[in-house]
């Protein structure tokens, strides 16, 4: 058997596991491009729970309650532990999460969008756990069933613990619309500045999407960025009745034909200067996590020593 009738047999192998439904493991043979595609995606999604930490983490020192502090502490670590589970996933695949928090202080990888925008009041604690959590449940859950094994498997319990921060942000509007006016007054303007970002979570429309239709065909993506915003605004919008705000988009009607909303257009140009590094916040994003990383240097130094030192013992 030629080179070229080897690599066409386990391309055959790997896109019948695929076809079935089956899991990819590490163990397993795979084209160099489902690889980088899911180390790309891993990485991306890992940088965006470690990141995402910042912009509630600003009101840890403000909470308005002890209860609400603790809380907010918990969501927290939860980011975190997002994080790790994302990088041991990505780390199979053959990378160092060394090398990717170097990509992503250097700029060479990215993180959700959402994260590049300013939380200027306690309520935005709120609707991003409600909007923000909310849109990376119809994004995440799909992602149970993703083709590659580590990433599947680590969805789960990131999805569990996603929901409940969805349904914790809830909790905090609508105990904050039950208050004063000054409060409602609060919430409306949080929805009105979180509203448009979240749908761009999802990335850009399906024609402008390079690796929407490769990412399916490995059973990577289960949906299109359009489905999953789509599914997302019919998700939301009787929440917002209920939680008796407006959403900020006068185009948004019920279409009784297709049982579903129709909804605006997003500010496209928005996302593509928020991706080039061009939000509100990119910079300080970026410059909080490299300061971060260098400020905990000395724990990596002392927890490599005592491993180290251990095996030493052990042997």
């Amino acid at each position: 058997m030629t080179v070229s009738e080897a690599v066409e047999a386990l391309e055959g192998r790997f896109d019948a596991v695929v076809a079935a439904e089956q899991r990819v493991e590490p163990r397993d043979w795979m084209p160099e491009a489902y690889r980088a595609t899911l180390v790309r995606q891993i990485a991306q999604h890992a940088h965006s729970e470690i990141i995402g930490m910042q912009p509630e983490g600003a009101w840890l020192t403000r909470a308005p309650s002890l209860r609400r502090k603790a809380i907010l502490l918990a969501k927290a670590q939860d980011e975190a532990g997002h994080g790790l589970y994302l990088y041991a996933a990505a780390e199979t695949l053959g990378v160092d999460r060394a090398e990717l928090t170097e990509k992503l202080i250097s700029g060479r990888q990215k993180y959700s969008s959402i994260f590049n925008y300013p939380t200027l009041s306690f309520a935005d604690v709120g609707v991003i756990g409600w909007l923000v959590d909310g849109a990376a449940i119809c994004n995440q859950v799909p992602l149970c069933r993703c083709s590659y094994g580590p990433y599947a498997r680590a969805m789960v319990r990131v999805c569990k613990e996603e929901s409940f921060h969805q349904r914790q942000g809830f909790e905090l509007l609508m105990t904050m619309m039950r208050g004063t006016e000054a409060q409602r007054a609060m919430v409306q303007d949080a929805v009105d500045r979180w509203w448009w970002p979240s749908l761009m979570m999802f990335g850009p429309p399906d024609g402008d999407s390079p690796n929407t239709a490769q990412s399916m065909a490995w059973r990577i993506k289960r949906h299109t960025n359009d489905e999953l915003r789509q599914r997302f605004v019919d998700m939301t919008v009787p929440q917002a009745q209920h939680l008796g705000v407006t959403l900020p988009d006068p185009e948004l009607v019920w279409d009784e034909e297709r049982g579903s909303w129709t909804f605006g257009e997003p500010d496209w140009s928005e996302l593509k200067q928020v991706i080039k590094g061009q939000g509100p916040c990119n910079a300080q994003r970026i410059e909080r996590r490299r300061a971060a990383h260098e400020d905990g240097a000395w724990v990596r130094e002392a927890a490599l020593a005592h491993a180290e030192k251990q095996k030493e013992r052990n042997r």
